[in-house]
C-alpha cells in the first residue's frame, strides 16, 4: 500500500463517524483531505450554499490540524483532476458515497479512471442510515408510500450490527500533494445578501453537537407539538449540518435512541429522518423524479406563468403575513420553518397556480440545508404530484394556518416588521382594519404593506377547477 491516502471530501465535513478519513488515517503514514470546488454545482444554483460550504472549509481545515492533516481546496472539473493522478504518484484515494443518480453516474466514470490509470481507491458508506437498495418490497420493487418504506427501513437498520467506532489517528507531518488550490474566502457568492447568515449560523462540526445536544435534552420531548410553531425554536435546525455532513445521522439516530422514555415527540423527529431516506429511496429508483412529476397526470396540470406574483412570492409581499414572513426569513436566514415551507409551497402551486418547480429552484438557491432528493421530495408532496403526496385538493388556507401556528402573530411581526402595530386580531388579515383604524397605527394596508395578490376564496376555487379538468383529461 502506499505511504500517502488522499481522502476525498465532499459532504463530510466532519471528524467523529467519518469512514474515508479513519481508514485512510489507520492505514497511510501520510494523509491529505481535499475538496474539488466544481462551479457547475453551484454558480448560479445553490448562491446560498457557497456561504455554509466556505464556512464549512475554512472550519473544517483547522479541525484536521488537530490531527496534522492538510485540507486542500481544488477547483475545476473532477473528472480532469482525477485523470492527472498516475500510478507513480503512489497515493491510494477514499471518499464516502453521496445518494444523488448524477453524482453516482459520475463516480462511476471517476472509478473507470482509476482502474485504468491504476490507482488504489475505495469508497464507503455515505450519511445515510440504509443503503436505498437494501430497503424493498418483498418481491424487491421499491416502495412508492412512506409508511411501509420507513417501518422496513427501520427493521433493517436495526438489524444491522453496532456501528464501528472510527478513530482518526493524528499524523506525523501536514503534507500537500495537488500544486495548486485555493482560499475558501474564493467560493463566497458575489452578492453581500449571505453576510446577514453569520447572525444565525454557526458552521462547524462542533456547533452540529452542541445542536444535537441541546435537541435531546431540551426539544425532543415536546417536538410532536413544538416544531409547528414558527416563533420558537422547537425544530432541530440540524439539517444544515446534515447535509453539510458536519453530523452523521447514524449519530444523531444513536443518541436519540439513547433517551429513556420516547414519546411522540421522539416519533415525530425519527420519521423526519426516515422522510430523508425515503426521498433518497425515490431519486434512486425513479430518477426522473427529479426532472418532472412523478404522478405524469401532472404533465396536463393548467399551470399559470405569471412573473409579477412570482416575483410578489419571492419578495414576501404577497398580501398574506404567514407566507411573507416565511420567504423574508429564507432571504434573511438561508432557512425557513418546516411547518411555513408546506404554506408558501402551497400557496405559490395552489393560490398562485405557478408550477412547483418554481419553487424548487428557488429554494435550491436560498437554502443553507438544500438537498436535491428533499428538496424535490417535498415540493412534489405540496403539489400533489409526487410519490405518497398530499392530494392536490387540500390547500392550506394561509390565514387559518396564520391563526393556528402563530396565533399572537409573533412570527410574522419579527419577519414583517411594517405589521408591528396590527392587533393579533388582525394580524394574519390585515385588509380587514378598517381605514380609520390603520391611520391610528400608521400602517396603511396598499400602502406599508400591500393587500392580497389573490382573495382566498376565489384562488382555491380556481385551483379545484383546475384539478377538475386535469382529471377530465
Amino acid at each position: 500500500m502506499s505511504d500517502t491516502g488522499l481522502v476525498w471530501i465532499r459532504e463530510d465535513f466532519r471528524i467523529e463517524n467519518n469512514a474515508a478519513l479513519s481508514y485512510a488515517t489507520q492505514n497511510h503514514q501520510n494523509v491529505i483531505a481535499f475538496f474539488i470546488y466544481n462551479n457547475n454545482d453551484y454558480d448560479n444554483k445553490r448562491e446560498a450554499q457557497k456561504w455554509w460550504l466556505s464556512k464549512s472549509l475554512e472550519n473544517f481545515k483547522k479541525d484536521l490540524l488537530n490531527y496534522q492533516i492538510n485540507l486542500q481546496i481544488i477547483k475545476g472539473d473532477e473528472l480532469d483532476i482525477f485523470s492527472k493522478i498516475k500510478k507513480n504518484d503512489n497515493v491510494s484515494i477514499y471518499w464516502n458515497k453521496i445518494y444523488e443518480p448524477d453524482v453516482i453516474a459520475k463516480g462511476k466514470k471517476i472509478r473507470d479512471i482509476f482502474i485504468k490509470n491504476k490507482i488504489n481507491f475505495k469508497y464507503f458508506k455515505g450519511n445515510i442510515l440504509n443503503e436505498f437498495q437494501e430497503v424493498t418490497k418483498n418481491d424487491k420493487t421499491p416502495f412508492k408510500v412512506f409508511t411501509p418504506f420507513w417501518r422496513t427501513a427501520e427493521k433493517i437498520y436495526l438489524s444491522l450490527p453496532p456501528s464501528k467506532n472510527y478513530i482518526v489517528k493524528k499524523k506525523s507531518k501536514i503534507k500537500s500533494f495537488f500544486k495548486s488550490s485555493i482560499s475558501s474566502n474564493d467560493i463566497l457568492p458575489k452578492k453581500n445578501w449571505h453576510k446577514k447568515f453569520e447572525k444565525y449560523w454557526n458552521v462547524s462540526e462542533n456547533d452540529s453537537k452542541k445542536i444535537l445536544k441541546n435537541l435531546i435534552e431540551n426539544k425532543i420531548k415536546n417536538y410532536g407539538t413544538s416544531r409547528d410553531i414558527p416563533s420558537i425554536e422547537g425544530t432541530s435546525k440540524l439539517s444544515p449540518y446534515i447535509k453539510f455532513g458536519q453530523i452523521h445521522v447514524g449519530t444523531i439516530w444513536k443518541k436519540c435512541n439513547e433517551i429513556k422514555s420516547k414519546g411522540i415527540g421522539y416519533r415525530k423527529y425519527i420519521n423526519e429522518l426516515g422522510w430523508r431516506e425515503f426521498s433518497h429511496s425515490l431519486i434512486n429508483y425513479f430518477p426522473e423524479f427529479l426532472k418532472g412529476n412523478f404522478r405524469k397526470e401532472f404533465d396536463k396540470f393548467p399551470w399559470v406563468k405569471n412573473e409579477k406574483f412570482l416575483k410578489a412570492w419571492k419578495n414576501g409581499m404577497t398580501g398574506y403575513p404567514i407566507v411573507d414572513a416565511g420567504m423574508r426569513e429564507l432571504y434573511e436566514t438561508g432557512w425557513m420553518h418546516n411547518r411555513i415551507r408546506m404554506v408558501v409551497g402551497s400557496f405559490l402551486v395552489k393560490h398562485l397556480r405557478i408550477n412547483w418547480t418554481e419553487g424548487e429552484k428557488h429554494f435550491r438557491n436560498c437554502l443553507l440545508d438544500f438537498n436535491k432528493a428533499n428538496n424535490v421530495a417535498q415540493w412534489q408532496w405540496v403539489a400533489g404530484c409526487g410519490a405518497d403526496a398530499a392530494p392536490y385538493f387540500r390547500i392550506f388556507n394561509p390565514i387559518l394556518q396564520g391563526e393556528k401556528f402563530d396565533k399572537e402573530g409573533l412570527y410574522v411581526k419579527r419577519w414583517v416588521p411594517e405589521l408591528n402595530k396590527v392587533p393579533s386580531k388582525f394580524i394574519h388579515k390585515p385588509w380587514e382594519m378598517e381605514l380609520k383604524y390603520q391611520e391610528t397605527i400608521n400602517t396603511l394596508i396598499g400602502k406599508d404593506y400591500p393587500k392580497p395578490i389573490v382573495i382566498h376564496e376565489e384562488a382555491r376555487a380556481s385551483a379545484l377547477n383546475a384539478f377538475q379538468s386535469l382529471k377530465k383529461n
